[in-house]
């Protein structure tokens, strides 16, 4: 049957994703967004938009009932999910069913059994798909997994066995952080997709992250349309993912196809999905049970629906996926045959976030946004492709995901991609919030990422250097910057003294303005709040404080160093901090959530406890005090 209205359960980019692709097929488009997006692109870009009321996701875009109600109300005859939310929930796929609906993704069954890492494991295992040692049982008892990890080996994965996107995931390396590792996970997991439960798996320290693109018919045909290595990650999330893998040669690409494909009918697929795999990265790979080749491969998980770093297929294969699905949705065969999929050049992919430079959500308002040029491929030569749904005044939420848009470079050559998509970042200009746009540009210019050999622990790694050389870049511009947009002289220089010396701050460092001082000659700026300002000039952007007309040194300072503030805003999930306490710096005193994830906020110095203000379930807003200290006697 033919898609006429199609209704997005989601919202953001994928969602203007799948709307483009339906308005080119003729298929007019309904859009569901919550309270908080109600000026958001997708909303403006569909044929018809819903409200479903409310700003949490919990309210929103995973209520089942609001969504199947504004499908009906629309007069949708089809749903596509996207991906998060609800796009792997087997229930919402039945419910759709149910209602009358063509659903967009595989069938709810296919999704229970591939959707939990356990019963998917099982799967693989039964068809011969290479699985680390690991424990997926129904006894999920600290005491079992213990016993497990001991049988198995240390180090070892906890990982919850619903979901993605590194949520519930904790690397334990010794017997006694794994009682914290489990309650940890378990809280993650249970929170994020309404399921604790929890699974164990050998840990590999230094490996790649591959996975194949796999789609299917509902005439019991299967194929895969190549890999995707996504191996720098933070916290357990892709933020780079490329394609064709630099450590992936033909025979191994068959191999892992081929299990792909095979697990994939096994499970009675229909629709396009992902199976990733670890790659061994080490010098010497042990030889677990289940490697083959020379670099041995084991399952990590399926996913079963569109993944973000799709584009990157997209742009090899020249491929439409999300026509792809929607095609195959109607009862139609796949397009082509395993032997006509064709592979061109290099694609690189980079995830824009609203987040700082030690990978914490923000939230705030885009105040100022310029995308790259755009860059149109033919001839072989590159191409540039920028998807998100960023505008000027953007309000970013607390209540979902930090990713912005993704970039996406598609050239001859991989050397050419990544020049290509690191001067499209330098070129980006996103002001008023903290990104990782310079980060991102910072990781595909290391030698060690430009050579190929960039692991799952690149980040970790390499973070602490990378940060190092953005924060002098920043240093070295920082007055002339602050300059260029308090008091703006072109080039001339500061001829005379100001009745009260110009002061900046940049990163808690204060800089004077002396006579004969010059500004930066072109700079972009926006007043984030007060006498903060978040200017770019060139590539670089930097917050800077004008401290010109502050008082005397000692207030602020003293005040700050007796507080511990909400980095960002987030429901108050833990408080582990209670009054009259000793406690030391590191110390975790309460737990954020924030964007579906969770985070430890640690003492910033020794004290002890005089005072905590906020209480659990309560929404925290950005820089309101915490806990407040008082000097050990």
């Amino acid at each position: 049957m033919s898609i006429r209205r199609l209704l997005i359960a989601n919202r953001g980019e994928i969602a203007r994703r799948v709307i483009r692709t339906a308005h080119r097929m003729g298929i007019a488009t309904v859009a569901v967004y919550s309270d908080a997006d109600a000026q958001a692109l997708h909303v403006r870009e569909a044929t018809t938009a819903f409200a479903l009321g409310g700003n949490t996701s919990a309210d929103t875009y995973l209520r089942i009932d609001k969504i199947i109600g504004a499908a009906r109300a629309a007069g949708a005859d089809a749903v596509h999910p996207g991906y998060g939310f609800l796009s792997e929930n087997a229930d919402f796929a039945q419910s759709v069913i149910d209602a009358g609906l063509q659903w967009v993704g595989p069938p709810p069954q296919a999704i229970r059994t591939l959707g939990s890492k356990s019963s998917a494991k099982e799967l693989a295992i039964a068809r011969g798909v290479p699985c680390l040692p690991g424990y997926q049982g129904d006894d999920q008892s600290d005491a079992r997994f213990e016993a497990e990890a001991q049988r198995i080996g240390f180090p070892v994965m906890v990982k919850a066995a619903a979901g993605g996107g590194g949520r519930g995931m904790r690397l334990v390396t010794q017997a006694l952080q794994l009682e914290a590792a489990l309650q940890s996970a378990r809280s993650e997991a249970q929170s994020a997709f309404d399921s604790g439960e929890l699974l164990l798996e050998r840990a590999l320290l230094a490996p790649r992250h591959v996975e194949v693109q796999v789609f299917a018919d509902a005439h019991g045909r299967c194929i895969h349309l190549g890999e995707r290595d996504c191996s720098v990650q933070r916290r357990h999330q892709k933020i780079i993912e490329e394609t064709p893998s630099p450590a992936v040669v033909a025979a191994l690409r068959d191999r892992m196809g081929r299990c792909a494909v095979e697990l994939a009918l096994a499970a009675g697929y229909v629709g396009a999905g992902t199976v990733e795999f670890l790659l061994d990265g080490s010098p010497h790979p042990s030889p677990l049970p289940g490697g083959e080749g020379a670099i041995p491969f084991y399952l990590m998980e399926m996913n079963t629906r569109l993944q973000v770093e799709h584009p990157v297929t997209e742009a090899v294969t020249g491929l439409d996926l999300v026509e792809w699905q929607l095609r195959v949705a109607q009862g139609e065969p796949l397009p082509l045959s395993q032997e006509q999929v064709q592979f061109e050049g290099h694609a690189i992919e980079v995830r824009l976030c609203a987040e700082d430079e030690h990978f914490t959500p923000r939230s705030g308002t885009v105040l100022h946004f310029l995308p790259p040029p755009p860059v149109e491929g033919g001839g072989g030569g590159t191409s540039l492709r920028f998807d998100h749904s960023i505008f000027e005044g953007l309000q970013v939420s607390p209540h979902y995901d930090s990713m912005l848009g993704k970039l996406i470079a598609h050239a001859a050559t991989r050397d050419e991609a990544i020049a290509q998509l690191a001067a499209a970042l330098d070129r980006t200009e996103i002001l008023g919030l903290p990104t990782n746009r310079r980060l991102l540009a910072a990781c595909l210019r290391h030698p060690q990422f430009q050579a190929g050999e960039a692991l799952i622990p690149f980040l970790e790694e390499q973070g602490t250097a990378l940060r190092g050389e953005l924060h002098a870049a920043e240093a070295a511009i920082a007055l002339e910057c602050g300059l260029a947009t308090l008091y703006p002289m072109g080039d001339a220089p500061l001829a005379c003294p100001f009745p009260r010396p110009v002061r900046l701050r940049h990163r808690g460092r204060s800089m004077d303005a002396l006579p004969g001082s010059r500004a930066a000659r072109s700079v972009t700026g926006v007043r984030v709040e007060g006498c903060t300002w978040h200017l770019q000039s060139g590539a670089i952007d930097l917050l800077l404080e004008d401290a010109s007309f502050e008082p005397a040194a000692g207030g602020v300072g003293a005040a700050a160093a007796n507080e511990l503030r909400a980095p960002f805003n987030g429901k108050v999930i833990a408080i582990q901090a209670q009054p009259g306490a000793t406690v030391v710096r590191g110390d975790t005193l309460l737990v954020l959530e924030s964007m579906k994830l969770e985070h430890a906020l640690g003492a910033s110095r020794d004290g002890v406890i005089k005072a905590v203000h906020v209480e659990p379930g309560q929404q925290a807003a950005t820089s309101q005090v915490l806990v407040t200290f008082e000097a050990l006697q």
